[in-house]
């Protein structure tokens, strides 16, 4: 595995077991953030975060990479509405910029295919 690879595996993961703490931590702008249509926000944001911090720790880990990059890319796309919701809101009350969150809906994309590149490319090296 190249070290840029292995680099990017690692910065992924952390990026990801970081987020899910946060969410742990301080779960009140997650909660902010859900689309009211959605039930028991603070019960989602409790399992999106342990579905990151599960997601950012398979990933390191070769028996389970492919399944925790499908997991976050699954993830990724169950959280889009969030990001929906903060445009349309204006950020739900969070001082956000609205370029900032325009910027979110597309690096999106970015990280499921970053998630997907370091899951599926890299344990094919391995």
């Amino acid at each position: 595995m190249s070290v840029l690879r292995k680099s990017s595996l690692y910065l992924l993961a952390l990026i990801f077991v970081g987020a899910g703490i946060l969410h742990f931590v301080a779960p009140a702008p997650y909660v902010r953030i859900m689309p009211p249509y959605l039930p028991a926000p603070l019960l989602l944001v409790y399992l999106s975060g342990a579905a990151e911090v599960a997601g950012g720790l398979g990933l390191l880990l070769p028996a389970t990479r492919q399944a925790a990059g499908w997991g976050l890319i699954l993830l990724l796309l169950a959280v889009f509405p969030a990001n929906v919701y903060m445009v349309q809101t204006q950020g739900a009350g969070l001082s956000v910029p609205l370029w900032a969150l325009w910027l979110r809906l597309p690096l999106q994309l970015v990280l499921i295919g970053w998630v997907w590149w370091s899951a599926r490319m890299i344990s094919k090296q391995e």
